[in-house]
This record gives structure tokens, C-alpha cells and sequence, in this order.
């Protein structure tokens, strides 16, 4: 099996931020333990922020696994959006193409709602264009349908 060098990335960012959650339960503890009201409300507040990051770095990579699994069976299936719009020489894709691309995608989503495939398929041509937001929020439905099917 060959790890991604996506995946190494993901995994040595999950460590820091692993590391900076347990630092920071540490100032938490420390700021607790001390007399002033002031560092007790610091260390407080300190404590809540590991909880909302690790709830962020599993719901992260929770939509990562779901979203590569459903690429994998788009792929098998030979349904992925072909990779054929024109780039800038810096790789950049070109704009204009993306949106005149976008219109089908966005009609084969409004012709099957309940599909995640077209979903998936809508994500990757809102993230072409540009429009991350949309493009997370597609693959969010599109997950949301794939575990119910």
C-alpha cells in the first residue's frame, strides 16, 4: 500500500496539533492551580480549546476518509469528473472554463438530488471554479447521502 504524500502531510500537521492540544491542557492545569481569579478564567478558557480542536482535527479527518472513499468508488466506477481544463502555466485552472464546465455538473445535481454521485461530482466543479464553501458543503451532502445508501 503507498502512503500519499498528502496523508504524511496530514499526519505530521494531526501531531502538531496533537502536541499543542497537550500544551495546552498543561497551561490549562497550571493556570487552574493558581490564586488569581484572572489566571483561574485564562485557564479555563484554555481548557475548552483542546476539546474544540480535537473535535475539528477527527471531523477533518472524518471528511477526508469519507470523501477519498467515495472518490475511490467514483473512480472504479469510471465516474470521476475528467481533469481537462485548461491551466495556467503556474497550474491554475482557467476561470472561465470551470464556470462553462460547472452548468453541467449543476444540472446533473438538480436531476438526481438523492444521488451522491452527482454531488460528488457538483463538489469538484464548485472547487474548480473557485467556490470552496460550495464545493465543501456539496461533498458534505454527497457524504450525507453515500451513508445513507
Amino acid at each position: 500500500m503507498k502512503i500519499s504524500k498528502t496523508k504524511i502531510w496530514v499526519a505530521l500537521i494531526a501531531l502538531l496539533l496533537v502536541f499543542y492540544m497537550v500544551v495546552m491542557m498543561q497551561r490549562a492545569v497550571l493556570l487552574l492551580g493558581d490564586s488569581e481569579w484572572v489566571a483561574k478564567l485564562m485557564g479555563a478558557a484554555y481548557l475548552v480549546i483542546p476539546f474544540v480542536a480535537a473535535w475539528a482535527l477527527v471531523a477533518e479527518i472524518m471528511f477526508g476518509a469519507r470523501t477519498e472513499k467515495m472518490a475511490g468508488i467514483l473512480e472504479a466506477e469510471g465516474g470521476l469528473p475528467e481533469d481537462n481544463l485548461p491551466r495556467s502555466p503556474g497550474g491554475r485552472i482557467d476561470r472561465a472554463a470551470a464556470d462553462a464546465e460547472f452548468g453541467k455538473y449543476q444540472l446533473e445535481a438538480e436531476a438526481a438530488p438523492e444521488d451522491w454521485r452527482s454531488w460528488f461530482r457538483l463538489s469538484c466543479a464548485y472547487d474548480a471554479a473557485g467556490d470552496r464553501k460550495r464545493a465543501r458543503k456539496s461533498m458534505r451532502d454527497a457524504i450525507a447521502l453515500f451513508k445513507q445508501a
